[in-house]
């Protein structure tokens, strides 16, 4: 392909010009992003659907921009300094919260039940954001309502994956004033009773709380990762339990664990961390 090839401008679905060599040479950079590793010429252009012949100019482009750059002792290309400033850049400017709220109301819609966000508060998990469902249910909560560590599923997630000693700290914390959280009947566990709480809820991807902290109300929370595998925030919906299906592995728990692997990608999170 031509220089001049490369470089014509195209028109797109949207009406918008574009420059044809750009979009042709992207794939090179997905590839790289997607391997996570240093790769050769001939993977990384399979990788990208090209020929190393194809692939080659649009590398020592993108080298002499900083997007790439390739070992002198192992010819191996990975992505370069800018690359990694612009992926910088984007992940100071996510905003968890903001990216929830559009797939949150999407979810809420088409399951019905009542589904919070909630985030780590300086009292613990607060929730922030309550669609409500779409059947008259009396729940008392609202944003700024404190969740309770290990009384409810919101606090559970928290507690399943903070590190251990930031969970202790509010747990400790809520056993000092058991006045700012919600719980209907608190449980104090000791650390066997704890650890084992927190495995299963890893297990399972989620928690579940039956008629805590409302009687007759049921929950699922999950958890929603950020680019570092760390929780950003949970995921909780609820329900009377005669219309709640409560199950880890029916129909609503399995679209809060999607809605939540879908926001935890947009964040940057590569990891299986949900489980």
């Amino acid at each position: 392909m031509s220089e001049s090839e490369n470089n014509t401008s195209t028109t797109a679905h949207d009406g918008r010009r574009s420059i044809q060599s750009v979009e042709t040479g992207f794939p090179l950079l997905s590839a790289l992003v997607d391997a996570g590793l240093p790769l050769n010429l001939r993977d990384l252009a399979s990788r990208a659907g090209m020929t190393s012949a194809k692939a080659h100019p649009y590398l020592v482009s993108f080298i002499r921009v900083g997007l790439v750059q390739q070992d002198s002792m192992t010819g191996q290309y990975e992505l370069g300094p800018f690359a990694l400033q612009m992926g910088l850049v984007s992940l100071q400017r996510l905003d968890p919260v903001r990216l929830a709220l559009p797939h949150v109301n999407q979810l809420a819609m088409k399951i019905g039940h009542t589904l919070a966000i909630a985030v780590l508060g300086s009292h613990g998990p607060t929730m922030i954001h309550i669609s409500q469902a779409s059947y008259p249910v009396h729940v008392n909560m609202r944003n700024g309502t404190v969740m309770s560590m290990l009384n409810t599923a919101t606090g559970r997630v928290f507690v399943a994956w903070l590190p251990p000693q930031i969970a202790q700290h509010y747990i400790e914390r809520e056993l000092g004033d058991q006045a700012v959280v919600t719980s209907n009947t608190p449980v104090h566990p000791d650390a066997v009773a704890l650890q084992k709480m927190v495995e299963e809820v890893k297990q399972a991807g989620l928690a579940i709380a039956l008629g805590n902290p409302l009687p007759g109300i049921d929950a699922l929370s999950v958890p929603v990762f950020d680019h570092s595998g760390n929780i950003a925030l949970a995921l909780t919906s609820l329900g009377p339990s005669t219309l709640f299906d409560a199950s880890p592995d029916g129909s609503t728990a399995m679209a809060l664990r999607q809605c939540a692997a879908n926001i935890s990608r947009q964040l940057g999170c590569t990891q299986q961390t949900g489980a």
